[in-house]
């Protein structure tokens, strides 16, 4: 099978492949790990376990694959023809008959497939793995994950309890000097404190918990004179956990429908004003998103060829900018569109028409015009740019080494100095 693909396609594969994975790979690490810094924060303020950072930041992966994957595609395309335009191979392709249209065609066939891999993750995977975020967020602002107790602080539990734990040993599992106040079904009030203890589930009632405390003493508030006074080598406490309400079912918002909830609600009658525009300004967000992925490799390649005898890489920065810049007008767009102030044909698919157009003139500029380049004007003025910035910081000769070393044009050395 390998044998029927041309050596050219097998080599522009290579060159494509290894950029763009590596550049899909950095994107999303570094979107993650910023991520990963602020949920560290959230999980430790609320008391959470630390392993529901990772579900959490699991859940994200898929809207941030969907940023990175247009990325890294435009990337990968844009380094690989640099590549051959700046070793020359890619002026031998084509004066051997290789357009660039064929050069195109393995570029296009990872596109399609990069493009199938999208639609399913934003149209589908997306919605879904945003739902779940949000379920573990609130269950863990709610408790609902088994949020711990702050250790040396009071933590009021079920409005009858206030407990404090001095510290925490062994990941939780022993916890020492603790201190609490209960308020029982009496109105008495028990104040107890023990040396060591640890927390158990109940098989019966999985709404309570003990609290089995070891070597303490229990000081009970009786209403008369003296309390009574109990020590203790093991007690059993009861602790009711608060009642946490249902998380709330998907679709509060817009981001979370799949493709054909988007279709329904986008197109129904029997919504409101509101759902519609809010339904059709994420559907047209997404596709605009998709389909903007077509035209990558035509922009890939009218950045990647610099001018003759030059290693500029201003279209890598420019490429950057145009992308990321064009997915922050999209997200203006949908927001815009959402509040109903503008039909989100107009505000999504309008930026689409300009940004089209402006990328097919620049591959035209470069494929079918002798010597044209796409960023000529803006190639000139950086390499202006640069030559200044050169001359301004360029080392200049002490005077003392001008002094000893440099001869005046019309002066020559005597042959008495010669000699001497």
């Amino acid at each position: 099978m390998l044998k029927r693909i041309p050596s050219v396609d097998r080599y522009i594969f290579r060159l494509v492949a290894v950029p763009m994975l590596g550049v899909f790979a950095l994107a999303a690490s570094l979107l993650l790990l910023e991520k990963m810094l602020r949920l560290f924060d959230f999980v430790a303020v609320e008391g959470g376990p630390i392993g529901v950072v990772f579900k959490m930041l699991g859940a994200l992966i898929p809207e941030y694959a969907s940023l990175a994957i247009p990325l890294g595609l435009l990337l990968g395309v844009l380094l690989a023809f640099r590549k051959l335009a700046t070793s020359s191979e890619l002026d031998t392709m084509r004066a051997v008959g290789l357009s660039y249209w064929r050069l195109l065609r393995v570029p296009y066939a990872i596109t399609l497939v990069l493009v199938a891999v999208n639609v399913a993750l934003v149209f589908y995977i997306q919605p879904l793995s945003r739902y779940y975020y949000e379920q573990m967020e609130y269950e863990l602002r709610s408790g609902a994950l088994g949020a711990s107790i702050k250790v040396g602080e009071f933590t009021t539990l079920a409005d009858r309890m206030a407990l404090r734990i001095e510290e925490s040993r062994d990941e939780g599992q022993r916890l020492v000097g603790i201190y609490a106040r209960v308020a029982n079904d009496r109105d008495q009030i028990l104040t107890i404190s023990a040396r060591e203890g640890s927390f158990m589930a109940t098989s019966d009632d999985p709404d309570t918990i003990i609290l089995r405390l070891t070597e303490g003493l229990l000081i009970q508030d009786t209403g008369s004179e003296t309390p009574r006074v109990l020590s203790f080598s093991r007690h059993d406490l009861p602790i009711d956990l608060p009642t946490v309400e249902a998380f709330r079912t998907r679709g509060e918002a817009s981001r979370e429908y799949i493709l054909p909830e988007l279709l329904r609600i986008g197109w129904s009658e029997g919504r409101t004003e509101a759902e519609r525009d809010a339904s059709q300004a994420t559907f047209n967000y997404r596709m605009v998103e998709v389909v903007m992925m077509l035209l990558m490799p035509l922009l890939a390649v009218a950045l990647a060829i610099p001018p003759k005898r030059s290693t500029s890489a201003l279209g890598v920065f420019v490429s950057i900018i145009l992308v990321v810049s064009y997915h922050k007008i999209n997200q203006y767009g949908e927001d815009v569109a959402t509040l109903g102030r503008i039909d989100p044909v107009v505000a999504l698919w309008g930026p689409f028409v300009v940004f089209a157009a402006l990328i097919l003139w620049m591959y035209y500029r470069t494929a079918h015009v002798p010597g044209g380049q796409a960023l000529g004007a803006l190639e000139t003025m950086f390499a202006k740019l640069s030559k200044r910035v050169g001359k301004l910081f360029a080392r200049r000769k002490p005077p003392s080494l001008i002094a000893e070393h440099d001869v005046p044009e019309n002066q020559t050395p005597s042959a008495e100095r010669l000699g001497a």
